[in-house]
């Protein structure tokens, strides 16, 4: 489900910014998926309380797993198409492999390093395919998609290794709405959204947004989290750049040249190399 979600999502996201700005657009649909969230917790009999111990549990992965991911990967998308994107934004198996070493002590072996290299592999293949030229305008958007890749690496390690002791519903609403408000001011500080400036396909893909994504997608990714391992739980999202490749050459028209495909065959030749090492 989380799978499905986020990478219908990529294509989504893409045509929303042609009628609003980005971290306006992240941040205002979180905040009311998290009040969703958190309406549905108390309907379920579910308490808010967040207790003294888990705050600080709860703010660093709202930072990682949240406002780091949404923000850069909402802007990132102005520099690159949703497809590109996708396929950089999900080295993050890899990275989770790479980090699960020195901070869950999970020893980095050799297949792990080749992973590595395949990733790079692809994001090459990415920056090469249409031009260097072409390239230097794409380097913001993916030195931004590479970041926003790291940090929710390092969010998935410190679940594993801090896991918060909340319901389900009350700890999604939680990181959403905490990850989303910084993210949301800041856009709404330097951006005017217009509410008049969105179509029906628009309002369409905000209210995807909204509920499926972050009320859906980031409930069934933290549950995951607290059932499996790191690197079985982020071998679960292989296919979200596979979604977001077809889905936005399909729907947005986005080319699906060689550079994309051979992209995103080394990134997901290399995560499964990471998540099965």
């Amino acid at each position: 489900m989380t799978t499905v979600g986020w990478g219908l999502n990529w294509p989504i996201t893409k045509y929303v910014l042609s009628e609003w700005p980005p971290l306006p657009a992240r941040g205002l649909t979180g905040i009311v998926g998290a009040l969703t969230l958190a309406i549905y917790a108390l309907l379920r009999g579910q308490s808010l309380r967040l207790p003294a111990d888990q705050r600080w549990r709860v703010l660093v992965s709202a930072f990682l797993n949240v406002t780091l991911w949404m923000a850069v990967m909402g802007l990132a998308l102005l520099w690159l198409p949703a497809s590109e994107a996708a396929v950089i934004a999900y080295t993050m198996p890899v990275w989770t492999a790479l980090l699960a070493w020195p901070l869950l002590g999970e020893r980095l072996t050799p297949l792990r390093v080749l992973a590595l290299v395949m990733a790079f592999g692809g994001i090459t293949a990415l920056m090469g395919g249409d031009g260097f030229a072409a390239s230097l305008a794409k380097l913001p958007g993916i030195l931004l998609a590479l970041s926003g890749a790291f940090g929710f690496a390092a969010g998935t390690i410190f679940l594993k290794r801090f896991p918060i002791s909340l319901p389900g519903a009350t700890s999604a609403a939680w990181q959403i709405g905490l990850g989303c408000l910084p993210v949301a001011i800041v856009g709404l500080a330097i951006e005017q959204p217009s509410f008049a400036a969105l179509s029906e396909a628009g309002w369409a893909c905000l209210v995807y947004m909204t509920f499926i994504q972050f009320c859906v997608a980031y409930v069934c990714w933290f549950a995951a989290l607290e059932r499996l391992p790191a690197s079985v739980a982020a071998i679960g999202t292989m296919a979200v750049p596979v979604i977001g490749v077809v889905v936005s050459a399909t729907a947005l028209h986005e080319p699906l040249g060689i550079g994309q495909i051979a992209a995103l065959i080394l990134t997901l030749a290399g995560v499964v190399l990471a998540t099965r090492s």
